[in-house]
This record gives structure tokens, sequence and C-alpha cells, in this order.
């Protein structure tokens, strides 16, 4: 669709078919359309590009009642923190981000940054563990977690621990998507053992640093699929035609996951060196997935026309 880009991370497909794209380590936002990516401002983020790091401008979405209030929504990373801001966006203009939500611990890695709207009208962040492991398991802490949050960043009063934590015990996860019954679903990166796609629900544990991946009866909330990490680090995530659709950085392809059924938890590969680091993975209105290529953020060597935006339609097979 677009190339040329540096580290497309957040897209917000907008109600006229076009698209608002971040990039993570310029903080520029670009409006994507007919193959062209217009830059309508820049959002002032610390980004650790020249680290290795991957702190920025990370997840974005729009506020349900986008048609009418034109409020977006980011996860970025300052020199102190990572955070939630709104801002609006009157279809050429950028207005001036407001923090609703601070305090969010940073590091070179780690960061987490997805965002997604529920069924609820609840704003749903997931945060990376910041390189410190324990803090996953204190649910007074923000990081290591999926976070609920209203749009103006108070934490709703059924969240379970009387503060904006949902669930607990998470590494990293970067990628949050929704399905049709309204059930949150979690990329996660593992460390050494396993990434995962989980199921978010309220409260429960989902075992970082005790463990990775499946501990059966021991406790923690077990994944529906894992991989091993050379094979995945899963960063978007979008839901379509009965699958959960992963961008694979170190693993360079796409993964799917069927959701329920007999065959639920079974995972198949796509697009498999075909296109590098693929990190973003959004469901369009028309059934397409927009795909993001993550070439330039130092981890690989980028190719000819890197980044890029490709949209992938998925076939229906027979039976």
């Amino acid at each position: 669709m677009v190339r040329g880009l540096a580290v497309p991370w957040g897209i917000a497909l907008l109600p006229d078919g076009t698209a608002l794209v971040g990039e993570r380590d310029t903080g520029r936002l670009l409006r994507v359309a007919d193959g062209r990516a217009e830059p309508l401002g820049t959002l002032e983020v610390r980004s650790r590009l020249d680290e290795g790091g991957e702190t920025g401008l990370l997840g974005l979405a729009l506020d349900p009642a986008f048609a009418d209030n034109r409020i977006v929504y980011a996860y970025l990373s300052t020199d102190e923190d990572n955070r939630v801001v709104l801002f609006s966006f009157d279809g050429t203009t950028l207005g001036a981000p407001t923090p609703i939500l601070t305090g969010i611990g940073t590091s070179t890695h780690h960061n987490g940054g997805g965002l997604a709207f529920g069924p609820d009208g609840m704003l749903y962040v997931s945060t990376g563990d910041a390189e410190d492991p324990a803090a996953a398991q204190d649910t007074a802490s923000l990081d290591g977690k999926v976070l609920r949050i209203t749009n103006l960043g108070t934490a709703p009063r059924d969240n379970p621990f009387g503060n904006p934590v949902w669930s607990y015990g998470h590494r990293n996860v970067e990628g949050l998507a929704f399905d049709g019954t309204g059930r949150l679903w979690a990329a996660e990166f593992g460390d050494k053992g396993a990434d995962e796609l989980n199921l978010v629900e309220a409260g429960k544990n989902y075992g970082w640093p005790d463990v990775e991946g499946t501990d059966g009866p021991g406790g923690y909330a077990d994944p529906l699929a894992e991989w091993p990490v050379d094979q995945c680090s899963p960063s978007g995530v979008a839901i379509a035609a009965g699958r959960a659709w992963l961008g694979a950085l170190q693993g360079e392809c796409l993964w799917s996951v069927v959701l329920d059924g007999p065959d639920a938890g079974r995972t198949e590969q796509h697009l498999a060196g075909q296109l590098g680091r693929l990190r973003s993975v959004v469901l369009a209105p028309d059934g397409s997935l927009w795909v993001t290529t993550s070439n330039r953020d130092g981890r690989s060597e980028p190719r000819p026309g890197d980044d890029r935006i490709l949209r992938v339609v998925l076939e229906q097979k027979p039976g």
C-alpha cells in the first residue's frame, strides 16, 4: 500500500477508508491513502533506536465516538515514562496531546504499547515489565499488565484491583484485539521459553516471571497457543475469519491461530521469509489485513522500499 516508512507501529483506520499511522522512532503521524503517506505532524517521543531499543510512538486508537468528537489516543514514550495521551484530529490538523495516564514504566526494552477499545467502551492498554520482572506480579504497579481505563484515563469501579490493572503477570504485550464475541486477545513476547497468544480475562495472572507458556494445573492462566521464541516474537494481533493473526518479528512471518472448535490453538505460518520482520496487524472494514514491516528498527538489514504497509486478502477455503 505504501513504501519508505520508518518502523510504522500504530494504525488507526479512519471512517473514510484512509488510515492514521505512527512511526515509532520519528514520532511522525501520517495519513495513508491511495498509495501515499501524507505527513500530518509529529508527537514528541523518546526513541532508543540508537540503543537497539523499543520506545517511541507506539499504539494508536480512535475514540468509539470519533465520528462526533474526533479524538485519537496514542501510547508513547517520554524520558520519564510511557503514557497514554489523547489529541484531536479534524481530518487535516492534529491537536496538542493531553496526557490521561502517566507513570507506566519505561526502559530500553519491554515497553508494551497496545491500545484497543472494548465493546464496553473502555480503553485497554498493554504494558511491558520495563525490564523489571518482579513488577509484573505487583498488582499495584502499571508494568507488565493489561490495563483498563475510561476514555479520560480513570479506573472503572469494576476493575478487579481498584486501579487500572485488569490482568497481570505479563512480560511484554504489544498487540491487543477483541473478537466478535467481545473476548480480548493479547500477543506476548517470551524470554527464552515461549511466546504466547493469551485470552485476557479480569484479575487473572499470566505467570511471568514464574512461568512462560503453559504450566497446566500450576495456577496461572495458560495461553491458547505458544511458540519457541526464535519462531515468533509476536507484536501486532488482529482477529479475522475465526483466527488470530499475529505479526512475527524474529519469525519473519504472519502466524494464524484457530480460536474455537476442535482445532482451537492450531497454528499456521504465512508469508514466511518473504518480507522480513512483520509487526503491526490490523483488520480493515473490508475484511483484509493491514500488515507493517519492521526492517528499519535496528534488528535487521532494511530491504529496498522498507518499511512498508501491506494489504493482505484472506481467501475463503472450500468447505
